[in-house]
């Protein structure tokens, strides 16, 4: 991982696809370290995404400690288009691009208590991460090289399940 104070934007590593994938991105699935890709709402700006995580915002572990991820996106139509490495870079709270960067991503937040000025002062007040994903090589999946299949995976396990009940009914149902 490095800290940046003062980053240029560099460019979306020569593929017109990542480039034009970036410019329209709301979400981004993102996976760290071989991990599970985790859907994360970002920011694209000067040819990468932000990505703000942390306590009381998205949960992404590992992300903030980690110098690379793979980033996938979706096109137009909702599905699938590109998936490429991305260099992680997080900001630093003193720095200029954070002050630059911070409160363009907390006027996109959703929900948000507060302006985005008081949104980027919390953010940094609590240590918040506020991460980079700039294209570092050439896309490794995109047109034909996308699976055919779904890639759909299994629910993870998680405490919080319940049995669930019989649904209510109010008068009997007549079988035929």
């Amino acid at each position: 991982m490095r800290d940046v104070t003062d980053s240029g934007a560099d460019p979306a590593a020569g593929s017109p696809l990542v480039a034009e994938a970036i410019r329209k991105a709301a979400v981004a699935w993102v996976a760290v370290d071989g991990g599970p890709q985790l859907a994360l709402w970002c920011l694209p700006l000067d040819d990468a995404l932000y990505v703000v995580t942390g306590p009381g915002e998205q949960n992404a572990p590992g992300l903030a400690a980690s110098g690379t991820a793979e980033v996938t996106v979706r096109g137009d139509h909702g599905g699938r288009i590109v998936t490429w490495p991305a260099e992680v870079t997080r900001l630093a709270p003193e720095g200029e691009r954070w002050a630059t960067v911070a409160p363009q991503l907390a006027a996109k937040r959703l929900n948000a208590s507060g302006s985005p000025a008081e949104l980027a002062q919390r953010w940094a007040a609590s240590g918040c991460a506020i991460n980079r994903l700039a294209p570092a090589g050439p896309p490794s999946a995109a047109g034909r090289t996308l699976p055919d299949s779904s890639l759909a995976a299994p629910p993870r396990e998680t405490p919080a399940v319940r049995r669930a009940a019989r649904p209510f009914r109010l008068h009997r149902v007549r079988r035929r």
